[in-house]
């Protein structure tokens, strides 16, 4: 017996919008706006980076409000995707090559570089972030 495999083809706005979603994170962080990087994820993600796991969307922002009132201070992200599977209408995964810049870098130190994978989901027509995990680049 064999398997059938079907391919799923994601629509153009499933597209833009599983895009568009760490270009949001990006605009909060350059903000330095706790509530819009919140926003993002759906009210039970998570979002786990070495040595924290935080679960639900008021734990992030707070974590977020006082990362950006203390050691995010002036500091912007970036990151490039390097895989990005739309899995169903309703599920995509993203993984990204990016990190943290300090005030007036425009490449990420060694030190600071990450790869992340984002599980995205959409809900009532929106792609948002579900769960956020980050390691840091084996590239560094």
């Amino acid at each position: 017996m064999s398997a059938t495999h079907q391919t799923f083809r994601a629509s153009p706005a499933d597209h833009a919008g599983v895009a568009a979603l760490p270009n949001r994170i990006v605009a909060a962080w350059a903000e330095q706006d706790a509530d819009a990087f919140g926003a993002v994820f759906v009210e039970d993600g998570t979002m786990i980076l070495p040595g924290l796991f935080l679960k639900g969307r008021d734990n992030i922002v707070g974590f977020m409000r006082e990362a950006f009132a203390g050691p995010y201070r002036g500091t912007r992200v970036t990151g490039q995707p390097i895989d990005v599977r739309i899995l169903n209408s309703e599920v995509a995964v993203v993984l990204t090559d990016g990190g943290v810049l300090a005030p007036g870098e425009t490449t990420v130190a060694d030190e600071r570089a990450v790869r992340a994978s984002w599980l995205m989901v959409k809900r009532d027509g929106g792609w948002s972030l579900a769960a956020y995990q980050n390691s840091p680049s084996l590239s560094a």
